[in-house]
């Protein structure tokens, strides 16, 4: 660890808490109706959408009306995006002839951007075509961010209001949040990258002559693709001479933005951004990783605006810093202190300024260790999945972390709307305990938690853990889970355990080393990504409905505080308690034993 990489830190955390306030506000004006100064040009876009779609902004709704809109809607997206997907080769914007893509890596694809997980078995640039991945992709990155956006908003209602029957409009909540936080914003990300080089095109790709013409041998293919055998069986080979390079361009800088700013993370080309088409220089790196935390954190301030107390809002913002500054700081020292197996090789892994040092394998010299630790820390804290190195290289602990992000049911940030309503959940479990201690009913901003709102939060704590480990339990005990890994052991069982808590808690981001792309783990993967999103988003919505019909309990002294630096601990005790307890035991099993094996000479 070096001090320009601890001020790199320093510098993110003040920018994320400067912006967190007047995106903050913004968005509680935007979900409350109120005035905005991007009105006189959006206001009439606003109300024309709703004529076109019969939607009546004074009609509200009921908490399961809430969710049959909610389930309605990302339904026939999935099925939309998946038709595209399939007629792929019949549809316009197709310059480099892509076929449809196969059935069971639609089917996962489209589940993967419907619930804002971004989970990718394939390579974008040779796999999806332009109309795919502006129609589908994009489209998706926008309205699955603006879902996940409109329930936390519905959730909130239920504490800022007493004795209602209705928690919002589903439609007008979608709406608002696509057309005045997530498009206006991504324009000018998407402005500021291309300003930096990352590709805005519809041109075909495009081939260079290579710097460097190199030969090879390779086999002999016949007209089907099959290698070709002389008499002996022995494949023929022939020798090769390149001397001139495809590049995979296209209209990357467009999709980029929303799936930060979004936290989707699906990125346009394989190697998402380390890729110099989509993160080209230290300022665009920087910007991804601000904007994939900004609006989660800027959400905490609209939580406090909308329930008349902006002190709620920086108290469950400084539990989520706290916990995001920790874990950054351990991958930063995880990955610095580099493989003792190589320092036993004489391999001087000592960091300086000058030197990156440490474990530099699978990271971008672009960025060094430093970037590495805040991008991956912030990627798994919420729900984006984008890369700037690769996860699958990091050192045993250094891996960890990513991973226990992710097992705190990302809500420290999280994603979009789910890693607040996440996090208020666990809040809702902190006072309850707390109130047990006491002998009290437990409020939470003037509202009793009683038993069916602790059931409903009880299944949106456990249904995540349970669908990650049945699934990986069915994937290491089958031949059709077992034949996807790559490297054997502890890793290869760390790589089947990260998938599955990526997937089930709409991440994307994996491990890599795993062949994902096989009917069992496209299949296997759709469902967790599905059971991940939606089963999780009704029992939030029961108790936003639950908390709205309920009268406001007027404080006293037996209130138990939740602004105050007691309650943050608390409230961070609580989420590292119930995640060491579920997840420890399968940790132990991967990247913990692995840590031990790489120690010991």
């Amino acid at each position: 660890m070096t001090p320009n990489g601890l001020i790199q830190i320093g510098l993110y955390f003040v920018a994320l808490i400067a912006v967190t306030k007047p995106l903050g506000w913004y968005m509680a004006r935007v979900y409350e109706g109120e005035p905005t100064f991007l009105d006189p040009v959006l206001r009439p876009v606003e109300r024309l959408l709703y004529r076109l779609f019969g939607v009546r902004p004074e009609q509200e709704m009921s908490w399961k009306t809430y969710v049959a809109a909610v389930l309605v809607f990302s339904a026939v997206g999935l099925l939309i995006l998946y038709a595209i997907e399939r007629l792929q080769g019949l549809l316009p914007l197709n310059p480099q002839g892509f076929p449809a893509v196969p059935t069971d890596l639609a089917f996962n694809t489209a589940t993967s951007f419907t619930t804002n997980t971004n989970w990718q078995n394939y390579a974008g640039e040779t796999t999806m075509s332009y109309l795919t991945q502006m129609m589908g992709l994009t489209v998706k990155n926008f309205v699955s961010a603006a879902v996940g956006m409109a329930v936390l908003i519905a959730f909130i209602r239920g504490f800022a209001r007493h004795n209602a029957q209705t928690i919002g409009n589903f439609w007008i909540d979608l709406t608002r949040g696509t057309l005045y936080i997530l498009l206006p914003i991504s324009f000018v990300i998407a402005l500021v990258l291309v300003s930096q080089g990352v590709v805005q095109t519809l041109s075909d790709y495009v081939t260079v002559p290579v710097v460097q013409p190199i030969t090879y041998t390779q086999p002999k293919l016949d007209a089907n693709g099959n290698p070709i055998n002389d008499a002996n069986g022995n494949p023929i080979t022939e020798t090769v001479a390149l001397q001139n390079q495809v590049i995979a361009v296209g209209p990357a800088a467009s999709q980029i933005a929303i799936k930060h700013l979004g936290t989707n993370g699906g990125g346009f080309f394989n190697t998402n951004s380390t890729h110099p088409f989509e993160s080209p220089t230290p300022l665009t790196d920087f910007l991804e990783i601000l904007a994939e935390t900004s609006i989660a954190a800027g959400l905490t301030y609209t939580f406090g605006k909308m329930v008349k107390d902006t002190r709620q809002g920086w108290a469950i913002l400084s539990a989520m810093l706290i916990v995001l500054a920790i874990a950054m700081l351990s991958l930063y020292a995880a990955e610095s202190a580099g493989n003792p197996r190589l320092a036993a090789l004489g391999v001087d892994q000592t960091s300086s300024d000058i030197n990156p040092g440490g474990n530099m394998e699978g990271k971008e010299v672009r960025f060094g260790i430093p970037r590495t630790a805040i991008f991956a820390t912030a990627t798994t804290a919420t729900s984006s999945g984008a890369v700037d190195a690769m996860h699958d290289s990091f050192t045993p602990l250094g891996g960890l972390v990513p991973l226990v992000m992710m097992q705190f049911s990302e809500v420290i940030l999280g994603g979009v709307g789910s890693g607040l309503y996440g996090m208020l959940t666990f809040a809702i479990i902190a006072v309850f305990v707390a109130g047990l201690m006491v002998g009290r009913t437990p409020e939470y901003l003037g509202k009793k938690i009683e038993s069916y709102e602790m059931k409903m939060a009880g299944l949106i704590i456990l249904i995540m853990p349970f669908v990650v480990l049945i699934f990986t339990a069915v994937a290491v005990s089958t031949d059709v889970g077992k034949a996807g890994i790559f490297n054997p052991g502890a890793h290869g069982f760390s790589e089947i355990l990260y998938a599955f808590t990526s997937m089930t808690n709409n991440n994307g981001s994996a491990f890599a080393g795993l062949n994902g792309n096989t009917p069992f783990y496209n299949i296997a993967g759709a469902l967790a990504m599905l059971f991940g999103r939606f089963f999780l988003k009704i029992p939030t919505l029961a108790i936003a409905g639950s908390l709205a019909a309920k009268k406001t309990v007027p404080v006293s002294a037996g209130t138990l505080p939740t602004h105050t630096p007691l309650f943050i601990g608390w409230l961070i005790a609580v989420v590292v308690i119930v995640g060491a307890l579920i997840f420890f035991p399968a940790d132990a099993l991967g990247p913990i034993v692995e840590h031990f094996q790489m120690i010991t000479p």
